[in-house]
């Protein structure tokens, strides 16, 4: 037993897209400092279950608690999250830089009054600090210029990362975050992200299509075909039957080869 109060706790959580429904009374929770996947066929519900849990799209039933309060009344909490989306959607002739970018992540208030201005001086300067900060530790600072509608799969990754990372987070969704990345760009993001898990003492919660990568990465992995067949470590969860069982026959687990 532990007394760790868990970052993420879902209960009974069912989702409704029109009248099909998407995740069925899925029950969940993820301790501090512990990596989860989210794994299953296509249309099993892996993105529509992040997005609620986020709070992004209604939920038909259930409950969703982050650091123990109610999803609806995190208030100033709600900053601690990090989300990264399967596809970042912008119009690539926006003229924004990637330091921008990563600055939008920054979030403190000052507070009116005689002190108000030299607040604001001062959290500008620790705003540009921490994005410089950011985009070091996520490999992007010689991106820093450049406007984002330049960049590489790759490289948007690693900037979204960085936006995630300017400031304190404790927990951080990913869904499908490798998309579009290829082999080794994959395998250098899982390292990377790894590194600032253990540094930042992040939760982290993925969906992922990558069963090798899951393997070897993750604490716990959970299947899921709208709602869980099985949940546990990876030996366990990912076993030929367990597989079997949440994608149906057909299924062919890639191995990749390093």
């Amino acid at each position: 037993m532990t007394n760790d109060i868990a970052i993420l706790k879902v209960e009974g959580l069912t989702v409704y897209q029109g009248s099909y429904l998407a995740v069925q009374d899925v029950s969940f929770e993820l301790l501090p400092g512990t990596d989860t996947a989210i794994v299953g066929p296509n249309g099993a519900g892996k993105s529509t279950l992040v997005k609620a849990v986020l709070d992004l799209i209604p939920r038909s039933a259930g409950t969703i608690e982050i650091l123990g309060r109610p999803i609806a009344r995190l208030g100033r909490l709600r900053h601690t999250l990090g989300y990264m989306p399967q596809n970042f959607i912008f119009d690539r002739s926006f003229p924004i830089s990637v330091s921008e970018l990563v600055g939008l992540g920054w979030d403190k208030e000052g507070k009116r009054g005689d002190l108000f201005f030299s607040k604001l001086w001062r959290q500008d300067r620790e705003k540009s600090a921490a994005v410089v900060e950011a985009l070091r530790r996520t490999d992007a600072y010689h991106l820093q210029h450049q406007a984002i509608g330049t960049l590489s799969g790759g490289q948007l990754k690693r900037v979204l990362l960085a936006y995630c990372l300017v400031m304190p987070r404790k927990l951080l969704v990913l869904d499908e975050a490798f998309a579009g990345v290829d082999v080794q760009g994959a395998a250098d993001f899982y390292a990377l992200l790894n590194e600032l898990k253990r540094e930042e003492g992040w939760t982290v919660l993925q969906v992922s299509h990558d069963i090798d990568m899951v393997n070897r990465h993750c604490d716990r992995v959970l299947c899921l075909n709208q709602s869980i067949v099985c949940t546990g470590k990876p030996e366990i969860a990912l076993s030929p039957q367990n597989l079997l069982a949440t994608y149906g026959p057909g299924f062919s687990r890639y191995q990749h080869q390093h």
